[in-house]
């Protein structure tokens, strides 16, 4: 299973290569951001771990290009910086999850395993609600003939919204649902999702279908009122 780390920093991306070898995983090793953009390029990974404070290029817009580039394979970002406004920013160019330095390697791999089982597809019948579909089995999703670019974690969020439409669904359902249990954030990253979701799904086809139920979280409808 290929594994691709962008870190510059010699002692740490020697050490999460000789850790996740010895997990199983085959790991290339990119010390700065254009190195890591042309091998994300060119090559095919299960998952990328990518440092934020990189030289030249840096991580946001590493993961941005590779967005752009229709590259979606699982994006984990690690950062010394923290924050919320942080943690937006790097979702907002289409990572999948976000570590901050220092962090437990056991919680690397957690979330690691995780974003690779949600980025392998899970099978299953197409969901729907109006025009808006999710197909499990090839993990595509859109509306009516238009099909819509999504990272894997906005994936997980759409098909926990699509599976109960109509129902409010909280945001500790959606994060229990979506995220893993070694995750220690809060709720606020759930809010992150939806309005992303809300960006590609709804603003560009005049929907409204992602409603704020106040007090009880969200619900997926056909086309409801303006979002709030």
């Amino acid at each position: 299973m290929n594994i691709l780390v962008v870190e510059d920093d010699p002692q740490v991306g020697a050490a999460l290569r000789r850790g996740l070898e010895a997990e199983g995983y085959t790991v290339d090793l990119a010390a700065d951001g254009l190195a890591g953009l042309r091998l994300a390029q060119r090559r095919s990974y299960r998952a990328i771990i990518l440092d934020i404070m990189l030289p030249g290029v840096h991580g946001y817009r590493v993961c941005a290009e590779l967005r752009a580039a229709g590259v979606h394979t699982p994006v984990l970002m690690l950062t010394a910086k923290d924050g919320e406004h942080d943690e937006a920013e790097g979702l907002d160019t289409g990572a999948d999850d976000y570590l901050t330095k220092p962090f437990s390697y056991v919680v690397l791999c957690a979330r690691l395993r995780a974003l690779i089982r949600r980025g392998g597809g899970t099978g299953g019948e197409t969901l729907r609600c109006g025009d808006l579909w999710l197909d499990p089995a090839t993990r595509r999703c859109g509306r009516g003939d238009t099909e819509v670019a999504v990272t894997p974690r906005e994936f997980a969020v759409l098909k926990c919204l699509l599976q109960a439409p109509g129902t409010a669904l909280s945001k500790t359902d959606i994060l229990d649902e979506v995220w893993d249990m070694a995750y220690a954030g809060g709720t606020a990253i759930v809010e992150v999702y939806i309005s992303t979701l809300r960006r590609k799904i709804d603003a560009p086809f005049g929907r409204h279908s992602i409603e704020t139920v106040r007090g009880a979280g969200y619900r997926l409808v056909e086309d409801g009122p303006l979002h709030v």
